[in-house]
């Protein structure tokens, strides 16, 4: 760096008959970085106080500078003196300055009791964000019977071919599969017994009763929930839920009404396909491996099927099905705007879905079971 008429480097030093105040002249700028740090560590040990009013110019380094010389001595940073018209430049460093480490994670009890508890509370609010968005919902879609002009039929169909139609294939394949496997594990234990030809009721019950509802409200958690948050978040990163407001429309009659209709009508009637594919993939269980001929599984099945766990099944169709676009939906309106948000939104959307699904299925198993129907 050439010198000049103009190079004036900055400068620490002690005036002997004030031993305890470090004078600074110069320029503390970024032009100077090296002679800054040349300077703080040259300056004498003893003084206690800082007087910065002879520094003719003061940028962001000088100042990081100066809070740093500030820590490693021990001094009172609000204790050094500027000038007038570089306290505001001071001040606005000083409040975004933080030079703390990151802190490691505690893994004791008393951090982990805490974790627990703000995990308990955020639950607690997401819950109730549920509760109060449900209540919305169902008050825009009575509010359709009024004003039948802001139902959206063509969306509506729309998201009923994207969540029955496209996901039918591997509702009943998986379903199919799983029926199999009820069939054999079922022979299993059975077959100790001489008592196989009860794998057909064994099949019957379940399916009718929990795994076709339970398998296609799962399946459609992960694959119609994700798709529901990662559609509404990418409008609302792209400004699009805010261009509907902008334009007097409602964001709730043209997202969330037609996807929680179409999953209201298409998740019972997966729910029946799944329930006919297990039933057939216990008879083909039967009639391969079992040797229970399709004529006898059939007057079987029909001999003792019982309706009320069809209607068991089916009741528990619609609730999962109102759960599920709910949260999807719910999920994607609360999406900050960034590629991060929209993934833990969409992962978040997923987990609460089929968590809600099997906790709503167990209540509901216990108080069927309880009024013995």
């Amino acid at each position: 760096m050439s010198k000049g008429p103009n190079h004036h480097p900055p400068t620490a030093t002690v005036d002997p008959g004030e031993p305890g105040i470090l004078r600074l002249q110069g320029r503390w700028t970024l032009r100077y970085a090296n002679e800054l740090g040349d300077a703080l560590r040259a300056a004498p040990e003893g003084a206690s106080q800082v007087d910065a009013g002879g520094c003719e110019r003061l940028d962001t380094l000088g100042v990081l500078q100066l809070l740093r010389f500030a820590e490693r001595r021990g001094l009172d940073f609000q204790g050094f003196h500027f000038r007038d018209d570089q306290q505001p430049l001071v001040a606005a460093i000083e409040d975004v300055h933080d030079e703390r480490p990151k802190r490691k994670r505690d893994t004791g009890f008393k951090a982990a009791l805490g974790r627990l508890g703000f995990a308990v509370v955020d639950n607690y609010r997401e819950v109730m964000a549920l509760i109060a968005f449900l209540g919305e919902v169902l008050i825009k879609l009575l509010r359709l019977f009024k004003q039948p002009s802001r139902f959206r039929l063509t969306a509506t169909v729309h998201h009923m071919e994207q969540v029955g139609l496209d996901a039918a294939p591997l509702v009943a394949l998986l379903s199919f599969m799983v029926g199999a496997v009820i069939a054999f594990l079922g022979a299993m234990v059975l077959r100790d017994f001489g008592a196989t030809i009860f794998v057909v009721e064994l099949v019957n019950a379940a399916f009718l009763r929990e795994f076709g509802v339970l398998l296609t409200a799962i399946l459609l958690a992960g694959r119609t929930a994700s798709a529901f948050t990662a559609q509404i978040g990418m409008m609302v990163n792209r400004e699009e839920v805010d261009a509907i407001r902008v334009l007097g429309l409602d964001p709730i009659d043209l997202l969330v009404i037609p996807r929680v209709l179409a999953l209201l009508v298409m998740l019972p009637l997966l729910t029946f396909i799944a329930m006919v594919a297990g039933l057939l993939g216990g008879m083909a269980v039967g009639a391969l491996n079992l040797d229970i001929p399709v004529v006898a599984y059939v007057a079987r099945m029909h001999e003792m099927m019982q309706m009320s766990h069809f209607v068991v099944g089916m009741v528990k169709a619609p609730i999962f099905a109102l759960i599920i676009a709910l949260i999807g939906c719910l999920e994607g309106l609360q999406v900050q705007g960034t590629a991060q948000s929209l993934g833990e939104r969409t992962t978040s959307s997923v987990v609460q879905s089929i968590s809600m699904v099997i906790i709503i299925d167990a209540f509901a198993a216990l108080w069927f079971m309880q009024m013995d129907y």
